[in-house]
């Protein structure tokens, strides 16, 4: 089995035995959002500011992995033409219960985000892409994909592991023992790890490869903003754990090579 397909499964069974990341909203929070009054998250704790969406309605959102039925109702509750992509049957059959509840149209796409995405070029207007490549060994090619089938003018917003909670074996975040790469594929005692913690096959990612991967895809990082766990000792500590960007598609290659001389 591939760890991809060793993931779904256990997502799959985190939602049955009620994981948080996958509780969708209820009536009446779809009913706000409706009139005006929303937050999303990116990351575990702080909400994504409004302002690094624009309007959203009329816009063609793709919640890529951000199956749960926790974002997308909000954005179709705020107009927007939806689809969300996602390799979790329980993650993609709660967005279709919220849709079929509420009354809206959504795509809904069952694919593995580490194989070319199955979307034209230049298709959606925005990509939300909540915590979920620390599942994934490759990211590059990921945010290469994310630019195809963007808009010219189009925004990523992606939620990031910074690679700290991948330092420590076990809850208590007290006694560094790993060394980085954090990958189980080619570390037997990291795979060990996490089959100890009931954990799905995870990977860290250094800053080279999140924002690097990004810059090196063709975008123009406009936002950032950091984030901690929001629960256990490295929370207490305000530790940042993780971060949230916000990048754009250049129009021109030109406006991409003045942001980098600016």
């Amino acid at each position: 089995m591939q760890y991809q397909d060793i993931n779904a499964k256990a997502i799959n069974r985190w939602v049955e035995e009620g994981w948080k990341w996958g509780i969708p909203i209820d009536h009446e929070t779809y009913e706000k959002a409706k009139n005006g009054a929303w937050n999303v998250l990116l990351t575990p704790t702080k909400p994504v500011p409004h302002d690094w969406f624009g309007t959203l309605r009329g816009k063609k959102i793709l919640g890529l992995a951000s199956g749960g039925g926790q974002q997308m109702p909000v954005f179709a509750a705020l107009g927007a033409d939806c689809t969300v992509l996602d390799y979790s049957d329980a993650q993609l059959d709660s967005e279709r219960r919220v849709s079929e509840r509420e009354g809206y149209p959504i795509a809904i796409v069952k694919a593995d985000m580490t194989q070319p995405l199955p979307f034209a070029d230049e298709t959606f207007d925005l990509i939300f892409h909540p915590v979920s490549n620390c599942y994934v060994r490759e990211v590059r090619p990921i945010f290469s994909e994310c630019f195809r089938i963007l808009k010219p003018g189009g925004v990523l917003l992606s939620g990031l592991d910074n690679g700290i909670n991948f330092l420590f074996d076990g809850e208590d975040e007290t006694q560094v023992v790993n060394s980085f790469p954090f990958d189980p594929l080619k570390n037997p005692a990291q795979m060990e790890q996490l089959e100890r913690c009931d954990c799905a096959v995870e990977f860290s990612h250094t800053l080279g490869e999140q924002i690097g991967g990004q810059l090196e895809a063709g975008f123009i990082l406009t936002h950032l903003y950091e984030d901690t766990n929001g629960e256990g000792r490295l929370d207490e500590l305000h530790i940042p754990t993780f971060f949230a960007t916000r990048a754009v598609k250049p129009f021109s290659t030109s406006e991409a090579n003045g942001a980098f001389r600016h």
